[in-house]
C-alpha cells in the first residue's frame, strides 16, 4: 500500500525492511498480546506484527489511509482500526479481560512529546511502549541528572518508566527521508514504584517551574514559591540549575510548593 505522505500530518513512512524487522523483534508480540499501534501509516509495521496472532488496535488520523489498512488487515479477526487523533484517544477503553496494552508507533515528531506525556496517564493499563522518535527526543528520555538533555520529559518519564534506547535509524529508512536521525526506544512502566508516591499533577507543575528558564538558577525560577533557606534545608544549592536535580530532589520540592503555584 503506497500513499503520498502529507506534511501536515508529519508523515515519514518507514520502508526499510531491516528496520521494520528489528522493531518487530524488539516488540516480540505474542498471540496473547494486545498491541495498540499509533499511526500505522502504510501498514509496514502492522504487517510485521499481526502475523503473531495478537490482537491489534490501530489508531490512524489520516482517513485517506483507512481503506488500504482495512483491505490489508481486516482479514485478521484481531484487527480493529480506529480513525482519530491519538492525542485525544481514550486508551483505557481498549482494555479487555485484564490484558495490558502494548503501545507501538512511528510517531510524528511534532506530537511525540505531548503524546508520551499523555500516555503516562495510562501507565496502569500499559505493559510497555515502543516508539520510533527523533534521536534527540530519545536522548532526552534517557538522559541523566547533570546532562544538558535532562529536563521535564526525562524526569516525568523516568518517574513512571524504565527507559531503554534500543537502536538508531538513519533518515534513508523513511519516505520521505526526514532531516534528522531517528531512534527506537522502549518505555516500561515500573511494576513497583521506584520513588515515593507523589501527586503527579503537582510533580509536573514543580518540574515545569524548575525548568521554566533552563539557563536560570533554581533561586530565580522558584522565586515566590520556595526561598533559599528551604532549598538549603533539602541540601539543594539555590544557585544551581534544574538540570542538576535528581528525581528524589524534585519529589522533595513538590511538598514545598503551594498548590496554587
Amino acid at each position: 500500500m503506497k500513499h503520498q505522505p502529507r506534511k501536515r500530518f508529519g508523515q515519514n513512512f518507514l520502508r526499510d525492511e531491516c528496520v521494520i524487522d528489528a522493531i518487530a523483534h524488539a516488540v516480540a508480540p505474542g498471540a496473547s498480546d494486545h498491541i495498540v499501534e499509533i499511526g500505522p501509516g502504510e501498514g509496514a509495521l502492522t504487517s510485521a506484527m499481526i502475523g503473531s496472532g495478537c490482537r491489534l488496535d490501530a489508531i490512524e488520523l489520516d482517513r485517506d489511509l483507512n481503506a488500504g489498512l482495512l483491505a490489508a488487515f481486516s482479514i485478521h479477526s484481531g484487527f480493529t482500526l480506529h480513525s482519530g487523533d491519538a492525542l485525544r484517544f481514550h486508551f483505557e477503553r481498549l482494555v479487555r479481560d485484564g490484558y495490558p496494552l502494548r503501545i507501538v508507533g512511528n510517531l510524528p515528531y511534532n506530537i511525540s512529546t505531548p503524546l508520551i506525556i499523555r500516555l503516562l496517564e495510562y501507565k496502569r493499563v500499559i505493559q510497555d511502549m515502543h516508539f520510533m522518535l527523533q534521536l534527540e527526543v530519545v536522548e532526552r528520555l534517557a538522559a541523566a541528572p547533570g546532562s544538558k538533555l535532562w529536563g521535564r520529559l526525562g524526569v516525568l518519564t523516568q518517574y513512571h518508566c524504565e527507559v531503554e534506547a534500543l537502536f538508531q535509524v538513519p533518515p534513508e529508512a523513511f519516505y520521505p527521508a526526514p532531516k534528522v536521525q531517528s531512534a527506537v526506544v522502549r518505555l516500561t512502566p515500573h511494576k513497583t514504584p521506584r520513588w515515593p508516591e507523589v501527586d503527579e499533577t503537582a510533580l509536573g507543575r514543580c518540574v515545569a517551574l524548575c525548568f521554566a528558564q533552563r539557563r536560570k538558577t533554581l533561586r530565580n525560577n522558584l522565586k515566590g514559591h520556595i526561598d533559599d533557606e528551604a532549598l538549603l534545608q533539602l541540601g539543594i544549592d539555590p544557585g544551581a540549575r534544574a538540570e542538576t536535580l535528581t528525581i528524589d530532589q524534585f519529589i522533595a520540592l513538590v511538598h514545598l510548593i503551594p498548590p496554587s503555584s
